[in-house]
């Protein structure tokens, strides 16, 4: 069931030129090419609402698609969304045959992939060349890279970091997400390690992760309210929009409220809530220096 928007009984926060530069918002749409339902919500979410960035997975179905979107929106920033688990690969399966199942997709199992890249050497050797291919797939868009992220956040994953890091220099890498939405106690000790890891790699990041507690769920009531308890520093609010919802959808993400996160992004209520803030939401590589 879709959430209303509740009336706004906070005040709003006092305007000045400091918290306009210490808060930065960032308003992203993952799954970029995993259909053109989901392409096309990416399209209205910008030219008609508040998403300034979107998160291409190359080796999805619309990949196509979303690449000539893209290059017909100069102003939505584009960033890779590495695929490693829950989809198909780029590269053939029988080149990396320890990261796939007998019908050549990656597990859906996020913990037993986290094991085996740890502790297969078979594994590591077939995740980076997966990884360097799908960096060389946006390489090839000619799109300039925003950003970079995973499916199901698996750049937490130390392995998948420090490869990611490793690309740096050859594919540009200026910016990656921290999926960090206090309080995670369970993750502080792996957040605390990526974060410092990012710091010491000269990579962009934002602070927060608004959405992670409701992925999927991110409507226009909850986007207001993490607005008005925003605090200085970047917040990245990520999204799963769709113009519609189908039977391949709701099997990738069951229960997911895309329409209602399509909502959230043309909304007026959300639009009008930012302009009264300060706001504009960007992409990483328009962040401020903090």
């Amino acid at each position: 069931m879709r959430l209303r928007a509740l009336p706004n009984m906070l005040p709003e926060p006092p305007q000045t030129a400091y918290n306009r530069v210490m808060k930065q918002v960032i308003f992203t749409a993952d799954d970029f090419g995993l259909c053109t339902e989901v392409n096309e919500a990416v399209e209205r979410a910008h030219t008609g609402g508040v998403l300034s960035a979107a998160s291409l997975m190359v080796a999805a179905p619309a990949a196509l698609d979303a690449i000539a979107r893209a290059k017909r929106l100069p102003s939505l920033k584009v960033g890779l969304h590495l695929t490693l688990v829950d989809g198909r690969p780029l590269l053939p399966p029988s080149e990396i045959p320890s990261l796939v199942d007998a019908r050549g997709l990656f597990s859906a199992d996020l913990v037993a992939a986290g094991m085996r890249w740890f502790f297969s050497p078979a594994a590591r050797r077939d995740l980076k060349k997966e990884i360097r291919a799908q960096f060389e797939a946006f390489r090839d868009t000619g799109l300039a890279l925003d950003h970079v992220n995973a499916h199901n956040h698996m750049h937490l994953h130390p392995t998948v970091l420090g490869m990611i890091i490793d690309l740096t220099s050859a594919f540009g890498v200026t910016a990656v997400r921290l999926p960090a939405e206090p309080p995670q106690p369970g993750l502080a000790l792996w957040l605390a390690l990526m974060r410092r890891r990012l710091r010491a790699a000269g990579l962009r990041h934002n602070d927060v992760l608004v959405g992670l507690a409701h992925s999927g769920h991110i409507t226009e009531a909850r986007v207001l309210s993490a607005l008005d308890r925003l605090q200085p520093g970047v917040s990245e609010f990520y999204f799963h929009p769709a113009t519609a919802s189908t039977p391949a959808l709701e099997a990738n993400a069951p229960g997911y409220d895309r329409l209602g996160e399509l909502h959230a992004l043309t909304s007026r209520p959300v639009a009008h809530r930012l302009k009264a803030l300060g706001l504009t939401p960007s992409g990483f590589s328009d962040l401020k220096p903090s």
